[in-house]
């Protein structure tokens, strides 16, 4: 009985402080656009999407030893667990997604497991497209 009426004390304690207030008007937000008050009088057309290379195309190098570009998007995630990039240029599977395969120097062993420091692929590949915006700002002169 001492149980009951404790758990009936209990709940009703809770059920007191169960966070419910008396309604009070909420104070309204003030948010400031950064532009100022400036009303907006242009639109700007969005830029135009990256073209990828052809498939099957490749794309020049610019110096000897330059990694290889990739001619798509490199959105596919690398983490510990798993290399999304060997999905298809893993040796096994290259050929038959038509993909470049692992180069021989990325390997330890005759099955293509890839060495630990060339296991995240996007730290030396890039994508590579043809971008009609500039991505950086550039004010090289060569003189």
């Amino acid at each position: 009985m001492k149980k009951n009426l404790t758990l009936a004390a209990l709940l009703m304690v809770i059920a007191g402080c169960s966070g419910q207030q008396a309604t009070t008007a909420a104070k309204p937000v003030n948010v400031t656009s950064l532009g100022g008050k400036a009303p907006v009088t242009s639109n700007a057309a969005a830029d135009s999407e990256a073209q990828y290379p052809t498939r099957g195309t490749a794309i020049n190098r610019n110096f000897s030893e330059q990694p290889p570009l990739i001619p798509h998007k490199a959105d596919y995630p690398i983490t510990l667990q798993r290399n999304s990039c060997l999905g298809c240029h893993s040796w096994d599977k290259a050929s038959k997604m038509k993909a470049t395969p692992v180069a021989k120097s990325h390997v330890i062993d005759d099955k293509g497991t890839l060495k630990g420091q060339n296991y995240f692929c996007t730290q030396c590949h890039v994508p590579q497209a043809d971008n009609k915006q500039p991505l950086v700002g550039n004010s090289f002169s060569q003189q």
